[in-house]
């Protein structure tokens, strides 16, 4: 592992260690590179892991995060989202929440679905790798904005930040209902002020660079994540739960 790797495996610790209180910890989990970073790093450090899947039936989530974690051998949960129930769940959600904005409906609904699972295991704690997207150009955005050079990247940066910053506020307001904490370790003032000296080049390539995120890959291959996690191209919890095909179904 080199220098710079290591240096950010240190902080990624580092805010888990502040964030995280409780030693058993949920995991919201779909297989991909950021939550399997995460699970990783969090079982290495002594946590005792336990993963948490949700998703309609047969969705991308559920089927790779099964696939992944016959590597990890991780403590692995999955909820079938129920279609019966889902349109009036979705309805309290956005009336909890006031807003239009769609995002943020399908991701307080994501997290509503894995607080209940964690609620059901009797979890309170669960952990996200929410931030790597936002501070490691892990979005299509970050392509269309490569053209305008870092300063342009930098201010997206900072919009798609104060966003998820506010989102997840949402998302907890939710959750509560289930007694259920999400936390966020990467959205912390220090890992973000930490992760924004990181230079752009690693982080994205050009403006066809499907990929991106090439720190964060090559330090969880050099971890142990499971190679095909390391190279899936990123699909959001929206759509790899089929949440926002079944939500636009119900609108």
């Amino acid at each position: 592992m080199d220098l710079m790797n290591k240096i950010l495996l240190e902080n990624i610790k580092s805010s888990i260690s502040d964030v995280v209180p409780k030693k058993k910890i949920g995991i919201a989990f779909s297989g991909g590179v950021d939550s399997a970073l995460v699970s990783k790093i969090c079982s290495d450090m002594g946590f005792d892991v336990v993963l948490l899947t949700i998703g309609f039936s047969e969705s991308h989530d559920i089927l790779f995060s099964k696939e992944v974690n016959e590597c990890l051998k991780y403590s692995h949960h999955i909820l079938e989202i129920d279609n019966e129930t889902f349109p009036t769940i979705t309805s309290n959600i956005r009336k909890v929440i006031a807003t239009d904005n769609l995002s943020w409906n399908e991701n307080c609904i994501a997290f509503y679905y894995v607080s209940k699972l964690a609620k059901n295991l009797n979890l309170d704690t669960v952990i996200t790798g929410n931030g790597i997207d936002e501070l490691f150009c892990g979005y299509n955005g970050y392509r269309e904005a490569f053209s305008g050079g870092e300063t342009r990247i930098n201010e997206v940066m900072t919009s798609k930040l104060d966003n998820e910053l506010k989102m997840m506020k949402a998302v907890n307001v939710v959750t509560s209902e289930f007694n259920v904490k999400i936390l966020q370790p990467l959205l912390s003032v220090q890992f973000i002020e930490y992760a924004k000296t990181i230079p752009i080049s690693e982080k994205i390539h050009s403006s066809d660079d499907l990929l991106r995120k090439h720190i964060i890959r090559k330090l969880a291959s050099d971890v142990g994540v499971p190679e095909i996690s390391c190279t899936k191209r990123k699909k959001a919890l929206q759509y790899g739960s089929k949440i926002h095909k079944f939500l636009l179904k119900t609108r």
